[in-house]
Order: C-alpha cells, then structure tokens, then sequence
C-alpha cells in the first residue's frame, strides 16, 4: 500500500502518521518528549531528542513490509528558528519562543524602524516579543555577534526538520508569513530591515510548499509547513464557497481566507492579525485563549461543587438554564462593557460561583461567557466579507452549548462542528498530494454536523 508519512510536531505531543491514497490514516505513533533548559535556564523543545525520536520512526516505518513510504512532509508549531553552520549543525537550543524579550533590545529595534505602530501594520505582526520570530535573529545577531557570524542560515523549525533527510536548505511562506515581523504585507516582500540588519543573506530562498525534493530511494519530501496554515488546507481543498474557520484547542483561533480588507492597529489590539497560507494568499486571523479558559475555570468548578473534573463533558445544552441566566444578567450586568475589556478578561473570572445552584447552571454560564468573547473574536475576522458558513473544529465543535450558542449568535450563517482526524497533519499530506499520489483528492475528507439556530 502506498503511504505519505507525516511528522505533526506540537509543542506538547509529537505525532506520526501514514496516510493512504484515500487520506486514511493507517499507522500512527506519538510522544511527550522531555523538555531541556537553554543557557539562561528557560525551558526548551530537546532538538537532539527530537530529531533522534524522527530518524528512529523514519527506520521503523521503512521497515513495515506492508506499506510502500512514497512521500515525507512536516507540521509543525512556528515562531522557533534552529541556526545551523555551513555543515548544518544546529549551533544554539531552539528558543522558546514564550521567553521573555528584553524591553531595552525592543525599544531600540521599534525606534529604528518607524515604532511599533507603523511597523506593526506593514508586517501584520502584532509586538509579540519572542513570539515574533525575526526578533529572535535580531536578539542572536545582538547579543552574541561572533555567535552570529558563524550562522550559515535561520531556519524555522519545519524546515530544519525537512532539512534533516534532504540535505538542502529552504525557507517556507507559511513560516515567514506567520507574526514573524519578516514579510511586508503591503509590498509582499521581506522587510528591508532584513537587509539593513545584513540577515538577508542568512534566510534561505523560499520554496514552493507543493513541490517537494527527491530523495535516495525515491521519496518525495516536503519542506514543511507551519500547522496553523496547514490545518485550513483540508477545508480550502473541500469547500469553494466563502467560510470562516473557528479551530479550537488551548487558543480559539478564528480564520477566514476570504477577507481582503487590511488589518487595522485596532484590530491587532484585540489579537487579530494576518497571516499566509501556502499559496502565497494571506489569512485574516483573530485569536482567543478560550480552550485556556475553559480548563482553568472548570478545575475551579470541579472543586467548588466537589465533582470529578471532566462533569463538564455529561454536561447537555438546555435552553431552559439559558434563558433564566440570561434574564438574570440582564438585571446584574450593564451590556455597555469595553469590547476590549470583554476579550482581554474573562467574565466567568469575577463571578461569585456561590450564586449558582449546581455545577450545571454554572457551566451552562461559563459558557455564555465564553461565547460572549468569541462572538466579538470572529466578528473581527467575519467584518466586510462575504462568509456564509461557520466550521468549527477542535475541542468545541464536541460541545453542545458551544456549539447552540455559536448557531444562535450568527442566525445569517450556516454553523457546523466539523470533524476530521488530524486537520494540520491531513493539510502537510494534500499539499504535496501532486508528487505522490496518483487518485483524486476525494470531496468527504470533512464530517460535517449542522447546528440550527
């Protein structure tokens, strides 16, 4: 049987899986590596495990007599470069990119080109820190010049893994258009502060996501792609007609490729920002630590009412506990709350769990509260374009108030809770789909369930 095999990195577990010509997965392998410290003592992503884990899982699948392996390709998390020398070693850890960034390095880099604003808004990069990872060359070139000049090339991680089996070099649009601080989005180019920096010369040429590069044995291998890009490819192959995408997990992120409109320095504040799928088009994207909040608030719950912690999961949508709530905040609560505030603290937090009866009349409020972020999050991304369907995947499309509540506050669109395996893994495996299989990309990739308002 031929297979695709796809390493899907994430910060957390590391995942392995072969497809076949139908997009099946047919063997799958995952790990929780353990994480190293770098030189200051923040924890770190153990490139040597890592890259050991893969050649150790690329021998055990080329050993599967019953699978003929036709093609290699990567997902993996963004915003992390590996600098490797003129032999491709990796000559520092692979940052974390939550590190803290030094204020006085920020201040001087904004100041140089046009403050934070200007700048901002030409790279679609919210100021993120370390999270903008063209920060993280800037910081190395810096902060240890002779360091530096050793670096033959920055390479973001999917790319240095790809690297690792073909021996050549590239960087990838997915990766460079994503927060990194890199790409002018009105000029559609780099930014010139990477050729005044002199760091032109160390990002390698930018490859075609679709193509890939032969290796001994035949295999095709990709050169990666960055997962959140990757996880929207499986519905832009699927669906034609204009949707938003709502992929839920720690971060809500809402996507919608069909918006055209310029990101705004307003929209930026409420953690909107733009970024670039594989055919070079760029993705209005809003973000919301929602799957983040529905853990910590449910701990909260677990213990005040005494239940197990995953109650929240018999827990069904009733119309009923809706309405009465909604009644009762509408006495308690002024409607005339700061967007912002809204989005940037969770209204669950400051309630008094206390008022609520049982656990179940408290979900169904956490709930409400968090559907109150989301609505004003997707609409940010929803604005001045012509979107007709709502997907959600991820965590909440299980989750039938979310999903209720979802359906109730946009009744002019069509809401479904999509469900696929692995979104980001399929999307690495259909973006190379020309060099390796022979079939048609099948149109029922995606279970869909529809949600009436």
């Amino acid at each position: 049987m031929n297979v695709v095999a796809i390493f899907d990195i994430g910060k957390t577990n590391k995942k392995v899986f072969l497809f076949n010509e139908n997009y099946q997965i047919v063997w799958e392998k995952s790990v929780n590596l353990r994480e190293t410290l770098d030189e200051d003592g923040f924890t770190c992503e153990d490139i040597v495990e890592l890259k050991n884990w893969i050649v150790n899982r690329l021998a055990e699948m080329q050993a599967l007599k019953e699978y003929f392996l036709k093609a290699i390709n990567f997902s993996t998390y963004g915003a992390s470069f590996v600098y490797i020398d003129e032999n491709g070693k990796a000559l520092t850890p692979l940052y974390n990119y939550l590190k803290e960034y030094p204020e006085v390095l920020k201040k001087e880099f904004y100041g140089k080109y046009k403050g934070e604003e200007s700048f901002a808004l030409k790279t679609a990069s919210p100021v993120l820190g370390s999270l903008n990872s063209g920060m993280q060359i800037y910081r190395l070139k810096e902060e240890n010049p002779d360091l530096f000049a050793k670096v033959k090339y920055c390479l973001h991680l999917p790319q240095y893994l790809s690297s690792l089996l073909t021996g050549k070099y590239f960087a990838d649009i997915t990766s460079i258009g994503c927060h990194t601080n890199l790409w002018n989005f009105k000029k559609m180019k780099y930014h010139k502060w990477i050729k005044k920096e002199n760091i032109g010369d160390k990002i390698p040429p930018l490859h075609n996501a679709e193509n890939t590069i032969n290796v001994s044995g035949g295999i095709a291998v990709g050169v990666g792609l960055h997962d959140s890009s990757s996880a929207i490819i499986p519905y832009m192959i699927n669906f034609t007609e204009p949707f938003v995408l709502l992929s839920t997990g720690t971060w809500s992120i809402s996507m919608n490729p069909f918006n055209e409109t310029p990101l705004t320095f307003d929209e930026m504040q409420y953690d909107c920002l733009c970024y670039l799928q594989y055919k070079k088009k760029p993705v209005k994207a809003a973000r919301l630590f929602a799957g983040n909040e529905h853990e910590v608030q449910t701990k909260k719950l677990a213990s005040h009412f005494g239940v197990p912690l995953d109650t929240y999961k018999q827990v069904l949508y009733d119309k009923k506990i809706i309405s009465k709530l909604r009644e009762i905040n509408l006495k308690k609560y002024s409607s005339k709350v700061n967007k912002y505030k809204i989005l940037r603290e969770s209204p669950f937090g400051k309630r008094n769990l206390g008022d609520f009866e049982n656990y179940e009349i408290a979900y169904h409020q956490l709930l409400l509260d968090i559907i109150a972020q989301q609505i004003i999050s997707t609409q940010l991304v929803i604005h001045n374009s012509p979107v007709k369907k709502v997907f959600v995947d991820g965590g909440f499309s299980k989750n039938s108030i979310f999903m209720n509540l979802l359906a109730e506050a946009f009744p002019e669109m069509e809401v479904y809770a999509a469900s696929m395996a692995q979104a980001s893994a399929l999307g690495a495996a259909l973006a190379i789909h020309n060099n390796w299989n022979p079939k048609p990309i099948q149109n029922d990739l995606i279970d869909l369930k529809f949600y009436k308002h």
